[in-house]
């Protein structure tokens, strides 16, 4: 068997470039105490929290491999759910940086998150239509709910009563109730997907938004709070017009009461309020006290509302009261006194508009103790901008204090280069050039540019020019950042620059269907004595079609240029004459290059292929299926047969053109890669794509093998494909509303099979001790017992304590879904394990969760096995006892706090918690207004 060629592995080594993604949601996060100050914001697969004041990144949550797609952070500050494209939520401590809990429930990406007030659960909404109810604390799901049918766009807890209410791109707004786990009413207003919601005044009211210019808001009406049923409609919604009332009237014909005996909110049409944007909702949303309510579409216009409280509603009601007195007085009528209403306008008042500098993906907002309110931005173009709002002002007006922007480019970038020393990286987008040191990943010049598509470094890295769209090349001087000459080269676009192998000058090609040949000269320089270098024009070849991509070989002998007509043609560069013609591909050539050698020229094309050429005679060696959608960059590994491809398919791939073979995939990006650079030395690669991220790619010392590469995409398939797979159904349930919240991946799996090997070991090492009691017995002596190794690695533990620490390792939140793949012939032995472990007191909780999860699934079988009977019988006496123990516990422990509390509260007159600093602010106000009055009267 001959040797197996190896090669060495590229491996990630930085992102950069990018401030924020517009994948997912900006959000304040309270970083070392202060709120209001950092934002969370998604990086593609990580979170980076920006400090807006210094405009410096001052925490990285480091993901895995899938695109963040929400984020929520925790009522107490500490953490940050983050839910991804793949479905999984992780939760992170904003202390550590790193993810304590993760969740797998969603096949598809998270839409929505939402903590309840006191942290304890969480809720997520998906494209897949489920919302599922986590317990943060025991690390578990609870349930599932089911019930739309489109993606959920929007979740939220109600803090006063135990419900849930859910909209979804399928135009419903539900409302569930979480001690029954089931939809008890269901909105079917809305003409169009309901994109966002909101609850405003104490939770009385729901406002949402659609595909329209309106805010619905509707009036909610818990049951239990109306004392008079007989009480009139027309009292229930204070602020409604008459026709406000009628909308209420259709709308309430539009509501569906899934479960009539048990209807615990009414919820009717009040009005709406009608938004300046045409477009649909992108976000709306409250600040915590829910005094300010904002709302922005599709466009770079933020609307801010505020909401009256119920103290300023009484006090407007009564002004208005004595105004309509007087006016009564004054016309000298006596009427009977009217019931003066407040409009939904005049309850919720438009603040201001604020106009960002681009299209905004997402907001938050938070109102601080003195009435400013500030605002975070997330803007398309890769910036985050916040404002400041006065809203005790007569006018307020939106103040921008910060804009984070020198992290990256403002639109992708379409050009990349390395300098020859390999440090700097030249990135060109549409209004900038920017060099970045690769070391440092700092970007050391920013100049302005026009949209630039081809750019070189000018040998010597002391200048760079770039081609741009509309036919111009541009030389830029790096000391000074500043644009030395333009000249207009080409009538169209200039697709394609590459500098001559003697670095004497380069070649252009471009949508005019040239070809030109430029030289470097030094001319002088009108401003200074000294000379600068210039660009002169020397030859042009005209050509029938477009030219899209030139390269020159490496002895400068002959030319290569694609064109539109899907042709690569072959030139001498001394006589222009035509070689030879390179043509097979179904579709224009957008990229490539020829090998150090001269001996290969890959082409790769919109048809998704690569094809290798022989250069000598234009035959193709070999046509290779490379991406899933275009082929858009392509370059050679410096002194080597290697080269790497960048594709629309989000993926960048390594080639072997003498073997013709696939080597490796570097996976990263999250959308289209438009172009890539390798460092002359080749142990670089640098990338930009669609989704504004910049990734370097460093080569390791680590060496890769073919066989192995397929054996771990072999496993990587089989474990996407365990995750795709239904989840087994629990025997004697029937598909409803409402299910378990986990599903089963190669992780629950393996879990499972941890325990079989586990429960098995403890089989064989009690059936070897019976043996040997027996045989110490026929022998009447004591015989040692051998101890098994894997019992003695865990510090000769017996083999029932080995099950429970297998046991115990088991993910809180793939418990369920691992017992759920378990055998049956398992059960037996593990219930009698439970009446062993629980009879001793050990992890009661844990395994009182498996012992009624195991009833539940596996009922009609143990309750039909004679041999369980027994174990049941005992295993319900000492679980009782031992429940009730740990309850009488935790009642003692919670008592004993609470008159701690007490009696360091009566001891040091001070109060704990929230009321303490509530107190300090009043206390704070007091003095100032003290001092005033001081200075008032001097």
């Amino acid at each position: 068997m001959g040797l197996t060629r190896q090669y060495l592995r590229y491996g990630p080594a930085a992102l950069f470039g990018l401030v924020g993604s517009a994948r997912g949601n900006a959000a304040f996060v309270a970083l070392r105490g202060e709120r209001g100050r950092c934002v969370a914001v998604p990086a593609c697969e990580h979170v980076f929290v920006w400090d807006t004041r210094k405009g410096e990144k001052v925490l990285i949550l480091k993901g895995l491999k899938q695109e963040v797609s929400c984020l929520c952070p925790s009522p107490d500050g500490l953490h940050l759910a983050v839910g991804y494209e793949d479905g999984s939520i992780r939760v992170f401590s904003l202390l550590s940086g790193e993810a304590n809990i993760t969740f797998n429930g969603h096949k598809a990406a998270v839409t929505a998150l939402q903590y309840d007030h006191l942290g304890g659960r969480l809720v997520s909404g998906s494209k897949d239509t489920d919302v599922i109810v986590w317990d943060v604390i025991n690390e578990s799901g609870l349930y599932r709910l089911r019930g739309h049918k489109d993606a959920v766009t929007q979740v939220l807890f109600l803090k006063e009563k135990n419900l849930l209410v859910t909209s979804g791109k399928d135009t419903l707004v539900k409302w569930w109730d979480l001690d029954t786990q089931h939809c008890f009413k269901t909105l079917v207003g809305h003409r169009t997907e309901v994109w966002g919601m909101a609850l405003i005044s104490k939770e009385k009211r729901l406002i949402t938004g659609s595909a329209d210019s309106e805010l619905r808001v509707w009036d909610i009406a818990y049951i239990q709070e109306v004392k008079d049923p007989d009480e009139p409609e027309s009292k229930k919604s204070k602020g409604s017009s008459p026709q406000a009332e009628d909308d209420a009237e259709d709308e309430e014909t539009l509501e569906l009461d899934e479960h009539p005996e048990e209807r615990l909110v009414k919820c009717s049409k009040v009005g709406s309020i009608m938004r300046e944007g045409r477009d649909r909702i992108v976000t709306l949303a409250t600040d915590q006290t829910g005094k300010i309510l904002a709302c922005h579409g599709t466009d770079a216009v933020l609307e801010v509302f505020s909401v009256l409280s119920e103290e300023e509603v009484q006090k407007k009601v009564e002004k208005k009261m004595k105004k309509a007195k007087k006016k009564a007085k004054q016309n000298s009528e006596e009427e009977p006194e009217r019931s003066v209403e407040l409009s939904l306008q005049e309850e919720i008042q438009r603040v201001t508009n604020i106009r960002a500098s681009s299209k905004i993906k997402s907001f938050d907002l938070i109102l601080s103790p003195k009435g400013e309110l500030k605002i975070v931005l997330l803007l398309q173009n890769n910036i985050i901008e916040s404002y400041n709002l006065n809203l005790s002002a007569q006018v307020p007006q939106a103040v921008r204090v910060s804009k984070i922007t020198i992290g990256g480019h403002r639109s992708d970038v379409r050009t990349l280069a390395f300098s020859s020393d390999n440090i700097a990286i030249l990135s060109a987008a549409a209004e900038s050039v920017k060099i970045w040191n690769r070391s440092t990943l700092q970007c050391i010049r920013t100049m302005d540019c026009e949209y630039a598509l081809c750019s070189l470094f000018v040998p010597g890295d002391r200048q760079v020019i770039i081609g741009t769209k509309t036919g111009k090349l541009q030389l830029y001087d790096l000391a000074s950042g500043s644009l030395v000459e333009t000249l207009n080269a080409h009538d169209g676009a200039v697709w394609s620059i590459a500098l001559s192998p003697d670095q004497r000058g380069f070649v252009t090609g471009g949508a005019d269907k040239c070809v030109k040949f430029w030289e470097f000269e030094f001319v002088k320089d009108e401003s200074s004595v000294q000379k600068r270098l210039s660009m002169k024009h020397v030859r042009i070849l005209q050509l029938d079609e477009d030219v899209l991509c030139v390269r020159y070989s490496p002895n400068q002998k002959l030319l290569a240029v694609s064109l539109l007509d899907c042709t690569v043609k072959i030139f001498y560069v001394d006589t222009l004459k035509f070689f030879l013609s390179l043509y097979g591909h179904k579709l224009p050539v957008l990229c490539m290059d020829i090998s150090y050698d001269g001996t290969l020229i890959a082409t790769g094309s919109a048809d998704r292929n690569v094809k290798i050429w022989g250069l000598d005679f234009g035959d193709c060696h070999r046509s290779l299926f490379a991406h899933d959608d275009s082929v858009m960059y392509l370059q050679f590994v410096a002194k080597s047969h290697l080269f790497f491809t960048a594709g629309k398919d989000s993926k960048i791939k390594q080639w072997d053109a003498d073997k013709f073979e696939h080597i490796q995939t570097l996976e990263g990006h999250h959308q289209e890669v438009w172009c890539l650079a390798l460092s002359p030395n080749g142990d670089y690669v640098v990338s930009a794509s669609h989704d504004k991220s910049l990734r370097l790619w460093e080569r390791t010392r680590e060496p890769l093998v073919l066989e192995e590469e397929r054996e771990m995409q072999r496993e990587a398939e089989y474990e996407e494909s365990v995750a795709k797979e239904e989840q087994p159904v629990v025997a004697g349930e029937t598909q409803g509303e409402t299910g378990l919240a986990g599903k089963k991946t190669i992780e629950t799996i393996k879990a499972a099979e941890r325990i079989m090997e586990a429960i098995e070991l403890y089989r064989e090492e009690t059936a070897k001790l019976k043996e040997h009691k027996a045989i110490c017995k026929a022998a009447g002596k004591e015989i040692p017992f051998p101890v098994n190794p894997i019992l003695r690695a865990y510090g000769n533990i017996t083999p029932s304590a080995y099950v429970l620490e297998v046991f115990k390792k088991v993910k809180s939140s793939e418990l369920e879904e691992s017992l759920l793949v378990l055998p049956f012939s398992y059960v037996p032995d593990l219930l009698r394990l439970f009446n062993e472990y629980i009879h001793l007191g050990s992890e009661v909780e844990l395994l009182c969760r498996a012992l009624l999860f195991l009833l539940k699934i596996h009922f009609g079988q143990i309750t039909s096995n004679h041999m369980l009977v027994t174990v049941i019988e005992n295993l319900k006496k000492t679980t009782t006892s031992r429940v009730s123990e740990a309850r009488d516990v935790l009642g003692f422990n919670m008592a004993g706090l609470q008159y701690l509390k007490r009696e360091i509260e009566a001891k040091d007159e001070v109060t704990f918690f929230a009321d303490a600093t509530d107190r300090f602010e009043e206390k704070k106000r007091k003095r100032k207004k003290k001092e005033k009055m001081v200075l008032a009267v001097l």
